[in-house]
């Protein structure tokens, strides 16, 4: 089949290199324009555009996908289908229309569970012990469409959302080539999705990401996995945030009791109380400063006794 794929991120790079490997022919490319990012501001190429270029594939960066140069462009391409991975915008019915067999949208969830922008963090937070992936046929709802095929991914113990997006990444680029394979040859059917156990991922913003330390460990520990790498879950020591990397639940601290949020630093440790017991940190980075173990950070600001990590 011609093929026009979508994507943006690097989660979206291994289905890029799953088609273009495949039988099928990927014609162009369509992502999201160049934008400025980080603390200098600097214009930054997606991680799809690049290795759309890498490869020699015409690439498409619409402002929106209802521009009317884009859609001209789109039909004179003439896809049979356009295969979708995070490509973070919505697709209007008059390009939906365009190709034969649709958009075709791999999801990082087990729909109907997870529908939305960040459902590989939302699995991680709600701890969800199994997780996986499903392509759907976009329609005008939120992730609704009707399902072709679903692989499925156990949720590890210690998985922060970027280890378990990485492994959905590559599986989830397999699912993806099977489903355009089983449309080429009408072997699949979609299926619509279930009407019960639904739930929503709606994109984690910076504000979720502040740890609440009046919730119980386990959830602590489950916030701050699903928020890592991005947006990094944080807290507040002396009115200034400071980044926190995955902790550790210690289910055999012997030490004092801890109020949540309360700071207690060793020679190589630092414990933080919650909502019941405690959690260690692992690596700490102040703002403004690079990453570090978190007995480094706590022997420079000299924690003293009763100081605290706000959750207001």
């Amino acid at each position: 089949m011609r093929l026009v794929f979508a994507g943006t991120p690097a989660a979206a790079v291994p289905s890029l290199d799953a088609l273009v490997a495949s039988p099928h022919e990927v014609v162009a490319v369509v992502t999201r324009p160049d934008a400025r990012a980080g603390r200098g501001r600097a214009v930054v190429t997606s991680p799809v555009r690049q290795r759309a270029e890498e490869l020699g594939i015409e690439v498409l960066t619409p402002d929106r996908p209802r521009d009317p140069d884009f859609l001209d462009r789109l039909r004179e391409l003439a896809p049979d289908a356009c295969p979708v991975v995070a490509y973070g915008a919505l697709i209007p019915q008059v390009a939906l229309d365009i190709p034969r067999h649709g958009w075709v949208n791999l999801h990082f969830s087990l729909l109907p569970a997870w529908r939305g922008a960040a459902p590989v963090q939302h699995a991680v937070m709600a701890g969800d012990e199994v997780t996986g992936a499903s392509t759907f046929l976009i329609e005008a709802g939120l992730d609704t469409g009707p399902v072709f095929g679903v692989m499925t991914e156990r949720i590890r113990p210690r998985d922060t959302a970027g280890d378990l997006l990485g492994r959905l990444a590559e599986g989830g680029a397999g699912l993806l080539l099977a489903t355009m394979d089983g449309l080429a040859d009408g072997s699949l059917t979609p299926v619509p999705q279930a009407a019960d156990g639904v739930s929503l991922a709606p994109k984690i913003e910076v504000a979720d990401a502040q740890v609440r330390w009046d919730r119980p460990a386990a959830a602590v520990d489950r916030q701050v996995r699903g928020c890592t790498p991005a947006p990094g879950a944080w807290s507040t020591f002396r009115d200034t945030r400071v980044k926190l990397a995955p902790v550790l639940l210690e289910p055999g601290y012997d030490g004092s009791p801890l109020a949540p949020g309360e700071l207690a630093a060793g020679k190589h440790e630092v414990h933080v109380g919650t909502a019941s017991g405690v959690v260690r940190l692992s690596a700490v980075q102040p703002h403004g400063k690079k990453e570090m173990a978190a007995a480094d950070w706590a022997r420079g600001v000299r924690i003293d006794a009763g100081e605290r990590f706000s959750h207001e």
